[in-house]
């Protein structure tokens, strides 16, 4: 009797049309993002992509996103950081700045010592180490990685899993003083009204200041470039910003595709290796921020639940709605510390990311 024969092995996605993994990605992408916003997960539109191209990239696919469309998508994230300050938050930081700039500083000390020691043990290589446990903006601090000599791709896969632990985190533990059950949240307007001035000012933006964003050579230029520019245009001159939902969303789309299509099988393998530093390092910068809130609290008699959202390390926009969901929480506080946190790592994250792996070599 003969044996039977052995089964084929699967096809690899570089044999598909192009057009057929575009489709497929789109498709994949939809569904990771739809399970992750229905378990009410942060980033669902960024991480739901990457998820989806991570699989594809792993998997052989040979679709890449122009690089027109990453800057793109960089510059609008750029709009969307420099919107976010407004002059409410500069008020508040000075009424506490020694507060901040300890609270800051701390933090930072904590992620860097932290990213030194995965890399102490050959988690990960000392840069990708520090940007994946710097406390900011996660988006921002994936981009601003790759201009470092970071890995993009293992950034990525740090900043976001923290954001997914922090926010379940917060969730939870505002439940202990708030009831947010009967809270509801205002769906997302997708296709708003647009307001052409501010509209065509934030697309301006994003253009210009990418422009002169690589015109000045700033690392990460797109994105720097529009925040500065963003910010001086939005503060000091009061321009209004509009970011619609669906730019967003194409924004976010376009730079989750083309972190997670530069994944490789062997990169996912190393990143998994490096997990349990990984969660380790996560959990003891939420368990180090926890103890500056109880700082906070008892110290200065803030509500505990006002500190432990201002210091959470990171998912800034998922913190903000938990905040925003308690009369009793400061959420000018929150987001000022918030706020003022990611300014900081905007400005010494590369010194302190070279100072590491300086030491790291050393």
């Amino acid at each position: 009797m003969e044996s039977p024969a052995p089964a084929p092995p699967p096809q690899r996605l570089e044999t598909w049309h192009v057009a057929i993994q575009w489709m497929a990605l789109l498709v994949v992408s939809m569904l990771f993002a739809g399970a992750l916003e229905i378990a009410s997960l942060p980033a669902a539109l960024l991480i739901g992509p990457m998820l989806a191209a991570i699989v594809a990239g792993t998997n052989g696919a040979t679709v890449r996103v122009p690089p027109l469309g990453f800057a793109a998508g960089q510059a609008v994230v750029g709009c969307l950081i420099a919107g976010s300050i407004s002059p409410a938050i500069f008020a508040t930081f000075l009424d506490d700045w020694p507060l901040f700039t300890g609270v800051v500083l701390a933090t930072l000390s904590a992620s860097s010592f932290l990213g030194w020691f995965i890399s102490r043990f050959k988690g990960l290589p000392g840069t990708t180490a520090v940007w994946g446990s710097a406390p900011g903006g996660a988006t921002a601090m994936v981009l601003m990685a790759g201009a470092f000599g970071a890995d993009q791709r293992l950034v990525a896969f740090m900043q976001y899993l923290r954001v997914i632990m922090v926010s379940i985190a917060a969730a939870l533990i505002a439940r202990l003083w708030v009831d947010t059950s009967g809270v509801e949240y205002a769906p997302a307007v997708w296709f708003p009204s647009i307001d052409w001035t501010a509209f065509g000012a934030t697309v301006a933006i994003a253009v210009f200041g990418g422009y002169l964003g690589r015109l000045a050579r700033l690392p990460s230029p797109y994105f720097l470039g529009a925040v500065i520019l963003g910010s001086i245009l939005h503060l000091g001159f009061g321009v209004p910003l509009q970011l619609p939902q669906w730019l967003l969303a194409i924004s976010y789309v376009l730079i989750g595709w083309a972190i997670g299509l530069n994944f490789t099988s062997g990169i996912l393998r190393h990143a998994v290796r490096a997990l349990p530093q990984i969660v380790g390092s996560i959990l003891a910068l939420m368990a180090f921020c926890g103890g500056l809130a109880m700082l906070i609290s008892y110290e200065l008699g803030i509500d505990p639940l006002t500190a432990y959202l201002a210091t959470s390390p990171g998912g800034l926009d998922s913190v903000a709605i938990i905040a925003a969901a308690s009369n009793d929480v400061d959420l000018s506080f929150v987001m000022a510390l918030q706020s003022a946190r990611l300014l900081f790592v905007l400005a010494f994250g590369p010194s302190l990311a070279r100072l590491v792996s300086r030491w790291v070599r050393d």
